[in-house]
């Protein structure tokens, strides 16, 4: 009997299993997108690829890549936010996917001749980024909304961790690939190989819609049985305890505050001082996130290992180790974002990539054309510590970020915005990096190194801690109070808002008219 008291004390509550199960399923689209980066930077050394496409060009292959990023700022700015807010985590993310299918097999087929072979590898990157801009923005606003402020950071950082899970699978299934000898195999490996996107694109499609919706949009829509019935499923629980019922009304209070003074435009992201606060810091971190070099490493890795002295296998191979340290590095991430904050893990992250890129612009200017091996070899280590830099600072850390300081109303407009900073760093990346390194060759490395310098110089004076705040308390770190705050504040002084003529209204009038949007 005491080892059945045992186990129970430690067996996880039935809240928990349920939410990690739905963080765990949701990252399953974060794979999806991981997956169609990575692929491209297997198929860039593919030989059947190459005899494909006539061998593209340096800013052919820099065209390819930055496309994407088009795709995905378009999606960002005009559609991704829009669909979030309309159709909800769940929908957005299944039309995400299926933008991203549409895509996928415009690549595939991708072939007779340089220039129609390049376009359709552009068009069909276009179409992917539409559709990832859509996946790599609602699957952490889904995780957020459904996880408490304690333990968000762990759960959302799933969805970085799914993410570095797409581009491994990615990078093995290109390795695996180069013993496919047959004849067949040198046309239709890089093929198949982007084609088995599909395969964990259909689990996510069919799942999707056996997934409650966030408890947060359904009130913010007005439905609020359904929001009460979803958040008793996700916590585990089939009555209305104390804390959940604090939980509701803490939301219903914040949104009812936040309706009351709701955006009618994009504009008011600008206009308004506490909101363009939240703005800027949102898309900064991601701008500085893909000017860190992780675009780079992304795409070009195989290539960057090819001039490192390495055969096309053996840097796929290297390619998926690497790929499959950021599953480790995420993880560690995600056990230690939450204890040690975020100005910590960005700050750690980026002094071990500072490193990392200074090594290598530094020793193959030092011991030029592969001329000694040690420097090479240290060169390819140091490639798995900018790994380990990113995965435990930038890479989780700036969609936790992002996902937690917008209020409730702006929170799928703001996110879809500041991910966009982050296209436009990759759309810079992309470009410059393959042709800076064909004509300045490991200098180019010290470019990234300045940016990260510079990084750590603007996130120590202008990101201020969220660590431990809930979604709604951050409202007054960036100048907002919530309207539980604010209630407090009023019964702390003894004054009514009626008293000065300003009577809020009530909660549930705010929320009647959301049925009116539905």
């Amino acid at each position: 009997m005491g080892q059945a008291m045992f186990s129970s004390q430690h067996l996880p509550t039935l809240g928990t299993v349920r939410l990690t199960a739905l963080c765990v399923f949701s990252a399953l689209g974060s794979f999806v997108w991981g997956y169609t980066i990575g692929i491209l930077g297997t198929i860039y050394v593919a030989p059947g690829f190459l005899a494909a496409l006539r061998e593209p060009t340096a800013p052919q292959f820099g065209m390819m890549t930055a496309f994407y990023y088009l795709g995905t700022w378009t999606s960002f700015v005009f559609i991704a936010p829009r669909l979030a807010d309309t159709l909800g985590r769940r929908y957005a993310a299944f039309v995400g996917t299926c933008v991203v299918c549409v895509g996928t097999a415009v690549e595939t087929g991708a072939g007779g001749g340089r220039e129609r072979g390049v376009a359709m590898m552009i068009i069909g990157r276009v179409i992917a980024g539409l559709g990832t801009a859509v996946l790599s923005t609602s699957v952490p606003l889904f995780q957020a909304e459904i996880t408490p402020a304690a333990r968000r950071g762990r759960f959302v950082v799933l969805n970085h961790v799914g993410l570095v899970a797409g581009l491994a699978s990615a990078f093995w299934v290109g390795y695996g690939m180069t013993f496919w000898k047959h004849h067949n195999g040198f046309y239709l490996s890089w093929r198949l190989s982007v084609a088995v996107l599909f395969i964990p694109a259909i689990i996510f499609l069919v799942g999707l819609p056996f997934l409650p919706e966030t408890p947060r949009w359904l009130l913010e829509k007005g439905h609020t049985a359904r929001a009460e019935k979803s958040l008793l499923w996700i916590r585990g629980s089939r009555t209305l305890t104390p804390s959940i019922s604090a939980e509701l009304e803490e939301i219903k209070e914040n949104i009812a505050y936040h309706h009351a003074h709701s955006i009618q435009s994009w504009k008011e992201l600008f206009r308004d001082p506490d909101l363009f606060s939240r703005l800027w810091r949102g898309a900064a971190i991601q701008f500085m996130s893909q000017m860190s070099g992780s675009t780079a490493m992304k795409y070009y890795l195989p290539t960057n290992f090819l001039a490192l002295g390495l055969g096309r296998r053996m840097a796929l191979m290297a390619g998926g180790i690497e790929s499959t340290l950021k599953i480790v590095c995420a993880i560690f991430g995600m056990t230690i974002i939450d204890r040690i904050g975020r100005r910590a893990a960005l700050f750690v992250g980026a002094g071990i990539m500072i490193v990392a890129l200074l090594i290598n612009g530094a020793l193959p200017q030092a011991f030029p054309d592969n001329q000694n091996r040690a420097s090479d070899y240290a060169c390819i280590v140091f490639i798995f510590f900018f790994t380990f830099g990113y995965s435990i600072g930038f890479g989780p850390t700036t969609w936790v970020y992002g996902s937690e300081i917008f209020p409730t109303y702006a929170r799928a407009k703001g996110l879809c915005f500041s991910a966009s900073g982050g296209a436009i760093g990759s759309i810079v990346v992309a470009q410059i990096w393959p042709v800076a390194f064909k004509r300045i060759g490991s200098k180019t490395y010290f470019i990234f190194m300045a940016i990260n310098i510079a990084s750590v110089v603007i996130i120590y004076v202008f990101y201020p801690e969220t660590k431990g705040k809930t979604l709604e308390e951050l409202d007054g770190l960036f100048g907002k109070v919530t309207a539980s705050s604010d209630n407090r504040l009023a019964g702390e002084d003894g004054v009514a808002d009626a008293k000065q003529g300003h009577e809020s209204p009530k909660v549930e009038e705010v929320l009647a008219g959301g049925d009116e949007k539905v």
